[in-house]
């Protein structure tokens, strides 16, 4: 299977965390070489020379240039996609070239220059790391190549072609040397490719890792946006279930019996006064009933009072209206759980009890709440009425359809037991 490219919004964006790793290791390769040129400086135990060597001179400045380089964002603004590269070639180029001032001061060449050589390999791996780090596996190569033709460029131009053959004619150290300080640069070049080649690699996978992360971001904000719409429309579909059992069922009983009225009104007045009368007591209930249910989409219960109180409170406004007994077993506190689930166990609990209210003929309600492990039940049980559910059309059922809707929002089962004549019990489970 071919391998699918990952794609990169901002192709030449510096990789985030980049730059300041790039300034933190310069300063540290400043300050090492700053304490190099102490030990070296004096005329104590350790000094060596009385001022410093090209060499360390040139790393010095070479180390304080980059560092201020790199600690300057508005030079960063003002070149834009250069501003990279020309820092790595500065911490590319200064050290090979400082490599390069000690055969100039040399009679002989010996074994402190392949140590020499040595050094300067934890120097050139900042940039080959910072390389790997932004670009592909082609600009490691070519750090690599370059390094070494650079070597060999600066060998060709600082040491002249006599001083090589006297090198090479020489006896004894000079030989074996020089050929450890060019085994030096080939086993460099070798590690360089290895270890560009791991940070390419581990790079690749995280930015292959963040690009999956993003596009799964952006499907869950997708999916946030269309579990928002849903919401709605669920939230419009309770509404409309709210006014079809309150203002829809008061105005169909109010237009019969006004109706009704018309047709009696010259032929037994009596009854036509008797049903307005009673056309009035439903406009009257209707609306208290309509402004209720407007008043349980507009208040905001668990906001003020929390879910306990909010559940005690449609107990206690069960009692009050219908005159039923109302027993409530319900935890004083429940900690811990999410807003959404609050907010159905309360909308769940108050159509179970509209449902005992406008159906059920019953004369005790029992209201239940309690945690058990990782789930939370709850239970609305009355002694009312009942009915078939293997024979009623629950499915269609405008308030048990919404309850259920509600339910599998938050992850819940929603349980209806009944039977005639032996009350309904409706369990919510959430866990």
């Amino acid at each position: 299977m071919k391998e699918k490219k990952v794609p990169r919004t901002e192709p030449l964006a510096i990789e985030p965390g980049l730059l300041a790793t790039f300034r933190l290791l310069t300063a540290i390769r400043l300050g090492l070489t700053a304490l190099a040129s102490l030990e070296n400086l004096g005329e104590g135990p350790l000094g060596r020379y009385h001022t410093l060597s090209p060499r360390m001179l040139l790393s010095l400045v070479d180390g304080i240039v980059l560092w201020l380089y790199l600690s300057w964002p508005a030079l960063q603004r003002r070149m834009g996609r250069f501003y990279l590269p020309v820092a790595l070639g500065l911490a590319t180029v200064s050290p090979v070239i400082a490599q390069y001032t000690i055969p100039l001061h040399m009679v002989a060449i010996n074994y402190r220059s392949i140590i020499r050589a040595w050094q300067l390999l934890p120097v050139l791996l900042i940039p080959l790391v910072m390389i790997a780090w932004q670009y592909n596996f082609r600009y490691v190569l070519g750090f690599c190549i370059g390094t070494l033709l650079l070597d060999i460029a600066l060998v060709r131009i600082i040491v002249s072609p006599d001083r090589i053959a006297a090198l090479l004619t020489l006896e004894g150290v000079q030989i074996p040397v020089l050929v450890g300080v060019v085994g030096v640069i080939v086993n460099r070049t070798a590690i360089f490719v290895a270890v560009g080649f791991m940070v390419n690699r581990l790079m690749k996978t995280q930015r292959t890792q963040r690009t999956a992360l993003l596009e799964a971001n952006l499907r869950l904000t997708h999916y946030a946006g269309a579990l928002e719409q849903l919401t709605i429309s669920r939230e419009r579909n309770r509404l409309a279930r709210e006014m079809h059992d309150t203002l829809a069922h008061t105005l169909s009983a109010l237009a019969v019996q006004l109706g009704a009225v018309d047709a009696l009104w010259d032929a037994d007045p009596v009854e036509a006064h008797a049903l307005l009368a009673q056309s009035l007591t439903v406009t009257r209930t209707g609306l208290t009933e309509t402004r209720r249910a407007l008043h349980d989409l507009r208040a905001s219960p668990l906001d003020d009072l929390g879910l306990t109180l909010a559940l005690r409170g449609l107990a206690e406004s069960l009692t009050a209206r219908n005159g039923l007994a109302v027993d409530v077993d319900i935890p004083p506190t429940l900690d811990d759980l999410p807003p959404a689930v609050e907010q159905c166990l309360y909308r769940v609990a108050q159509e179970a009890l509209e449902n005992v209210t406008r159906h059920a003929a019953a004369q005790h309600v029992v209201i239940r709440l309690e945690r058990a492990a990782e789930r939370v039940v709850l239970t609305v049980q009355d002694d009312g009425q009942g009915f078939d559910p293997a024979t009623a059309d629950t499915a269609n059922h405008l308030g048990l359809r919404g309850m259920r809707e509600r339910a599998e929002m938050v992850g819940g089962i929603l349980a209806v037991e009944s039977h005639p004549g032996q009350g309904t019990t409706v369990r919510l489970s959430i866990g």
